[in-house]
């Protein structure tokens, strides 16, 4: 950036290529300089000062001062300190500053669980609660339960950072929570499904408020063969709301998490990156998507392709180009930087002894992961500048710099790898629910764990995922419940569902199938003025609608089933805070098809005691919503009103994303209307 007085700042813009102006507070300009042209213009008396653009930190780990659920929020101390959060996960750190148990009285007098968290295992007033299964300790050596568990519930920690980078304070939304934990996963072996259905069965007779699980499959299955499925239905009978993970398999109609019972959360990101800065011997610098903790000090390397750091006949041409494994030759790229085709050649270059790598990007280009060696992943047009350069360079040098923090202006978007809904099971529930943080998300780590190829020990690390998304909305739920202890689970999950955010469907294309009813807003969640509530009798009507047989639903989810007709409802009129239809069809896809869905729902007064609430639905040339009646009105709270919503209209190929929004002037009750065929 460069400041220069009033009277010479037109002249030199017309000289150099001006990236953006200041004419307000000061006088300058921004604009991309060689060395000799910044010199240059050092040089003339005019210039007040010259100096190189820097990318400054923001002081926070972001993720909840992103959704404006700051430190300082109203809180219910006491009720805060006696909810519990179950984390059905890899285990935990209990070392870890994130959950020192400093001001935190006894256990609540509630607690019913036990800590038997095995050899070398000690609880405290913040872990009050530890179970293993099929291993010998709840200890975490993975990092993935003791990430999950510190952002949902964490202590703050001031100073916290991945070896300097995304530096601030760590905290979680209910710092004053309990957590009890329930390792049920383990290195290699995974996830059994006999120790997530133990894992259900202690955590709800233990006592926990809320259960948050960042587990999942790769697809969705049916609902009597999910073991999440079952012991959430179990957990929810017991007031216990269940919060799971949608997936990271990022393509439509891959979300795996799909009972109506459990809260799905999906992942997006915040308004900070991360990135890995790439300088060329030539003055170029390009950016990549890595979290690289690495410091060259602004040295440069000799740079190498991967054919040529490959012996004649050791790899084909085409896969030493990628670097793949065995490929590279240790005395070719010692003390050089490799240049990969596939970003994946990252191992064997930390194999074969290079200093870095810069490789092309194999995924989509929005999400940074810690790398075991100086690393940064290009986008293919970037990627082909380097190409370019090492071809047309005898000697060519590269600097790879240590990752940044930089401002995603774009922010919230679904990540790329979070699964998207249509909910292939049960069509007419829309899946995921919501959207919350889970990319590039700083939080407590297990000092055991390792990356992949990589020997370094970690108090805090950078990890993306809706398993990083889903501990926020649990954490978020929580502190919902510590404000309202007699809410249920849907009356909790509505809260959050109906005061989401919608978000921009220019970056999110999959609409309401990639974020659900929107981005949660924790505090306006603590009030939302009406809560579509839905009871366990509701569930199994639906069970029994989709056609199972009576003995079978009573052995899953127990209860005194009984399937005979008039109790059988389809999905769709479940009491769901969001309403979807799946128009059935096997007409040809530029066939406009004309549709009328109607959806009854009720809901229950939790703002003001007296209240008037007027029903407003978006608008467009393709359908039009009738709501009956269109206004509400409440004389005491907790009352509750039903109405009808009636969308019909063209279907011409394109999901359908409308809205109904309830509103007495202060709270705005939203809830997305999706259409959309197979």
């Amino acid at each position: 950036m460069n400041r220069l007085r009033h009277t010479t700042l037109t002249f030199f813009k017309k000289l150099l290529m001006s990236v953006r102006s200041y004419t307000r507070s000061f006088n300058g300009f921004a604009a991309y300089l060689t060395p000799q042209e910044q010199e240059k213009l050092a040089d003339h008396e005019e210039v007040v000062s010259v100096f190189p653009s820097k990318t400054f930190q923001l002081q926070t780990t972001r993720s909840w001062d992103f959704m404006g659920f700051s430190e300082h929020v109203d809180r219910n101390p006491t009720v805060e300190s006696d909810t519990i959060i179950g984390v059905i996960d890899s285990g935990i750190w209990p070392e870890s500053f994130s959950f020192n148990d400093a001001g935190l009285g006894p256990p609540p007098k509630k607690w019913k669980g036990a800590c038997k968290g095995g050899f070398n295992f000690t609880c405290n007033n913040k872990i009050i609660g530890a179970r293993f299964y099929g291993s010998y300790s709840a200890r975490d050596t993975l990092g993935h339960g003791t990430h999950t568990a510190s952002t949902a519930a964490g202590k703050m920690v001031i100073s916290a950072s991945f070896n300097g980078i995304a530096y601030g304070v760590a905290r979680g939304a209910v710092p004053s929570s309990r957590i009890a934990v329930y390792k049920v996963c383990k290195p290699i072996l995974g996830c059994s499904s006999e120790e997530l259905l133990g894992a259900f069965d202690d955590a709800i007779a233990d006592g926990v408020d809320l259960i948050t699980i960042s587990i999942g499959g790769s697809r969705a299955g049916e609902l009597e063969n999910d073991p999440i499925a079952i012991g959430s239905f179990h957990a929810s009978q017991k007031g216990i709301l269940v919060i799971q993970s949608a997936g990271n398999s990022g393509y439509r109609g891959s979300v795996a998490s799909i009972a109506p019972w459990i809260f799905t959360v999906a992942a997006s990101t915040t308004d900070r990156g991360i990135v890995t800065k790439v300088a060329l011997g030539n003055g170029s610098i390009l950016t990549g998507k890595s979290v690289n903790s690495f410091k060259f000090r602004e040295t440069t390397f000799p740079l190498v392709y991967g054919k040529e750091a490959s012996s004649p006949g050791q790899c084909s041409e085409q896969s030493a180009k990628g670097c793949e494994p065995l490929c590279l030759h240790k005395d070719l790229v010692k003390g050089k930087i490799v240049l990969c085709d596939s970003f994946g050649g990252r191992e064997e270059a930390l194999r074969a002894g290079a200093l870095g790598i810069i490789g092309l990007h194999d995924d989509a280009n929005d999400v940074s992961f810690v790398v075991p060696l100086p690393a940064s992943p290009l986008t293919k047009h970037d990627f082909s500048v380097v190409k370019s350069y090492i071809n047309s360079t005898k000697a060519p040098t590269v600097d790879i710099r240590t990752s940044e923090s930089i401002q995603n202006l774009d922010a919230p978007r679904v990540a790329s790898f979070s699964s998207r809904g249509p909910n292939i099971i049960l069509p007419n529930i829309l899946k995921p629910d919501v959207t919350a943080p889970g990319v590039e998300i700083l939080a407590a780590f297990s000092p055991m764990a390792r990356v992949v190829s990589d020997d370094r020990s970690f108090q805090y690390s950078i990890m993306s995922g809706t398993s990083m998304s889903c501990p926020h909305v649990a954490g978020a739920a929580a502190y919902v419940k510590s404000l309202h202890p007699d809410w249920s689970p849907s009356a909790i999950k509505s809260a959050l569902m109906t005061t989401a955010r919608r978000m921009n469907v220019k970056h999110n294309q999959d609409a309401e199938f990639a974020y659900g009813s929107g981005h949660i807003d924790p505090v306006k969640a603590a009030n939302p003025g009406l809560v579509y509530e839905t009871m366990q009798e509701d569930y199994i009507k639906m069970l029994c609608g989709l056609r199972s047989d009576t003995s079978t639903l009573r052995k899953l989810f127990g209860g005194k089933v009984n399937c005979y007709e008039e109790f059988k409802i389809n999905p769709k009129e479940l009491n769901y805070p969001s309403m979807a239809i799946n128009i059935a069809t096997f007409q040809p896809s530029n066939i406009i098809i004309l549709f009328s869905e109607k959806f009854t729902r009720t809901v229950t007064n939790v703002g003001h005691a007296n209240s008037t609430y007027k029903a407003k639905t978006s608008i467009s040339s393709d359908y039009s919503i009738n709501v009956n009646p269109s206004i509400l009105t409440f004389g005491e709270l907790n009352e509750k009103k039903t109405f009808e919503v009636t969308i019909s209209g063209k279907y011409t190929g394109n999901i359908i994303s409308a809205a109904l929004e309830w509103s007495d002037g202060v709270h705005n009750v939203r809830s997305p209307i999706v259409v959309y065929t197979n």
